[in-house]
């Protein structure tokens, strides 16, 4: 039997793969799909989202892509520390052209062919970069360029740049201020609230299936918020863990005790990545 049986779930609710299903309506969250949704929907040119590590970026970014309709072309780049040439070759690709061999002019030209047709067809390409922070300058900078194609009425590129606080810290950069004017705010994702890591958790069970056999105490909320600071994902860490305990012990009640059980082995497990680079540590600690 697994720990989802026992607690009558149908699913693992603190799975750490983002999955829109579990998207969980903070303010913070809700303000950042909102203005994702207006800037880039109202062809703005750019949008910037930064949080730290853990705090839901992508878990937004999902949801937003999840809502899009079908007039949108869309491409992601998530590794993007690359040169301008191999980035615009990696989104070019995704929009579906061959790029072998072909220069930088010619994949602009081709990006660039693909943006009036587009247009011509009243669709609208979007562009997310993640962990944008990584980006090298130079290409930020020409990735502005990028935003110079444009109709009589639009954008015909929407751009979305989604990384850690270092990319606030980037856009700040007197070298890259053209590029700051032409966002309309850079939005930034908070941690969790006390409340809010409380509601975030029973919305989780929730939607997991929970017949309400199971429940946390207060003071096992505390540890949970102590513990995570209020990231997501180590809210998902430290309650998957106590539910393992709980369910090995047949306990129906999470309390401070099987919280903190489960804080102690997170962290002796962070201790033992220090030395043995395991799976899990790169997960706890990014």
């Amino acid at each position: 039997m697994t720990y989802e049986r026992f607690y009558g779930l149908k699913e693992n609710p603190f799975g750490v793969t983002p999955d829109p299903r579990f998207f969980f309506s903070s303010k913070g969250h809700r303000d950042a799909l909102a203005y994702l949704r207006y800037t880039l929907g109202e062809y703005k040119g750019f949008a910037a989202v930064t949080g730290e590590v853990g705090v839901g970026k992508t878990m937004v970014v999902k949801t937003f892509v999840e809502s899009l309709d079908g007039g949108v072309d869309l491409a992601v780049v998530l590794n993007p520390k690359l040169s301008f040439r191999q980035l615009l070759s990696t989104v070019v690709n995704e929009l579906g052209y061959a790029v072998k061999g072909k220069s930088k002019a010619e994949l602009l030209i081709d990006l660039g062919q693909f943006l009036v047709e587009a247009r011509r067809r009243d669709r609208s390409v979007i562009l997310i970069i993640d962990e944008a922070q990584n980006v090298p300058l130079p290409s930020l900078e020409e990735i502005r360029m990028l935003s110079n194609l444009e109709s009589e009425d639009r954008k015909l590129l929407q751009i979305a740049l989604v990384g850690q606080p270092e990319l606030e810290a980037l856009l700040r950069l007197r070298s890259l201020r053209q590029l700051r004017q032409r966002i309309p705010g850079v939005c930034t994702i908070r941690p969790l609230s006390r409340g809010d890591v409380e509601e975030y958790v029973m919305t989780r069970m929730a939607k997991a299936g929970s017949d309400g056999s199971l429940r946390f105490t207060d003071d096992a909320f505390d540890e949970v918020y102590r513990y995570s600071g209020g990231t997501p994902r180590l809210i998902n860490f430290v309650c998957d863990r106590a539910l393992l305990l709980g369910f090995v012990e047949e306990a129906r009640l999470m309390d401070s005790r099987l919280v903190l059980a489960a804080v102690k082995e997170l962290e002796g497990r962070l201790g033992d990545d220090q030395t043995s680079s395991q799976p899990e540590v790169s997960e706890r600690r990014g």
